[in-house]
């Protein structure tokens, strides 16, 4: 097989360099949940594929300033991280939020790890964790559908340390003066993304975080989080009798929940931050995707999707416009200095009080095995990494909605911080059931 690229494409530099800039990133979680025995030979065998595919890769720094980094491969660790001790299946959702709060790092590795945790009443609870650096949540799926049908994919990296540094400084910066004129495009359109947005960028800037080296010793705190289950025929019939499609059933959820947590603009309307992707066969990006913003009016998304449906579909038209904006100034990743870069981190999170959106659709049934049988419950999950009280209350707190349709059920996870509380996962799970209950779902709590 042809050894492909490994280079950093821009989007996933600048993620890397915004890792280490700020000391923390997202992590993407699935989460299966067994009521039925575990093979745990399967499990293993799922996670060796999982290093012979998207996942198996970490950074490897340039030694040239400025210059974009290289993957190297990485196999993943030696063995799962099974529990020695059973927990009931209550605590389920306890398990997968202690496993986000165990390192993470795209370079120094693991980069993703999986962890088993044997249940009492019988059956497992089993994670997968990656860096975002590493994978999106697209790429994530992939690689695990992949590994779950025992597939792998060779992506030809280098081994660590293949290249001397008197190679890697004359490959880099050839590399760089190839970029040039990357770069220069890239000027043209940061100049004209600053001009147009001059008004988000002012009240944005301010919401800047700490150095990294600020987070050591801090009190870290895991953003509450829940999960629930509607039946997917159930979510069929909702999205059709009010007018909409899965995606704007979805929208108009994360609407009404913006509106119930007061992430609201003047005007009343809720801002919803979608990653978009642009994955294609073959693709080895970490991060294949752009993004859009939908303002959706919360008033009636409980009693008609239509306006939703054509917010949605009037973004989806202007997306290549909205793109360029985006993404147009990425090349210059590389050239952020870190200070500037913790600057800079309000404004990518959006002006006002956005609400995150990630719903990855139906599933291929084999995300839903990683032991070779369906797991009875799924959660996914977007959540922030090592990050405090004080950052998040910075940055205006934070809420991210997140689904996944398979084995006959919908699952979302609602993740939420709101400045000066309060902050407790009972409040967050009433809320979530109240919104739900507007819409007429029955949903099942983990």
């Amino acid at each position: 097989m042809p050894v492909v690229e490994s280079t950093l494409a821009y989007i996933d530099q600048g993620s890397f360099l915004g890792l280490r800039a700020l000391g923390r990133g997202p992590l993407a979680q699935y989460g299966w949940i067994y009521e039925h025995p575990v093979d745990l030979d399967a499990v293993r065998r799922f996670q060796r594929n999982l290093g012979h595919g998207l996942l198996g890769r970490r950074v490897e720094r340039s030694p040239l300033p400025f210059a974009r980094d290289r993957w190297v491969t990485w196999r993943g660790p030696a063995d799962i991280d099974l529990a020695a001790t059973a927990r009931p299946r209550s605590e389920a959702m306890d398990f997968f939020d202690e496993q986000l709060r165990i390192p993470i790092d795209p370079e120094a590795g693991p980069s993703w790890r999986v962890a088993v945790q044997p249940l009492t009443e019988g059956g497992a609870a089993i994670t997968l964790i990656a860096s975002h650096t590493v994978c999106d949540g697209l790429a994530l799926t992939q690689a695990i559908s992949q590994a779950a049908r025992g597939e792998t994919w060779e992506l030809g990296y280098p081994p660590p340390g293949a290249r001397t540094r008197g190679q890697a400084l004359r490959e880099d910066a050839a590399q760089l003066l190839r970029a040039i004129p990357d770069i220069a495009k890239a000027i043209v359109a940061a100049i004209k993304l600053a001009a147009n947005n001059a008004r988000d960028i002012a009240s944005s800037v301010g919401r800047s975080g700490p150095s990294p080296t600020k987070l050591d010793g801090a009190a870290l705190v895991t953003v509450p989080s829940v999960a629930a289950y509607v039946d997917e025929a159930q979510w069929q019939s909702r999205m059709e009798s009010l007018g909409g499609t899965s995606n704007s059933l979805f929208a108009g959820i994360g609407a009404k929940l913006g509106q119930v947590f007061g992430r609201v603009d003047d005007g009343g309307l809720v801002r919803l931050q979608f990653p978009v992707s642009e994955r294609t066969d073959g693709d080895t990006r970490a991060n294949a995707l752009t993004g859009m913003a939908l303002m959706i009016d919360p008033a009636n998304v409980t009693t008609s999707l239509r306006d939703v449906r054509a917010e949605l579909k009037r973004n989806l038209s202007a997306l290549s416009e909205a793109r360029f904006e985006l993404l147009g100034p990425v090349a210059l990743a590389p050239l952020v200095p870190p200070g500037l870069a913790r600057r800079l981190e309000g404004m990518a999170l959006g002006a006002g009080a956005p609400v995150g959106c990630s719903n990855l659709g139906k599933l291929d049934g084999p995300v839903n095995r990683p032991d070779g049988t369906d797991a009875e419950y799924l959660v996914v999950r977007q959540i922030e990494s090592r990050t405090t009280a004080e950052i998040l209350d910075r940055l205006g707190g934070t809420l991210f909605l997140a689904s996944a349709q398979v084995n006959g059920k919908v699952s979302l996870s609602l993740a939420s911080w709101r400045v000066g509380g309060p902050n407790s996962k009972d409040q967050l799970k009433a809320a979530f059931a109240q919104v739900l209950d507007e819409f007429r779902l029955t949903a099942t709590f983990e």
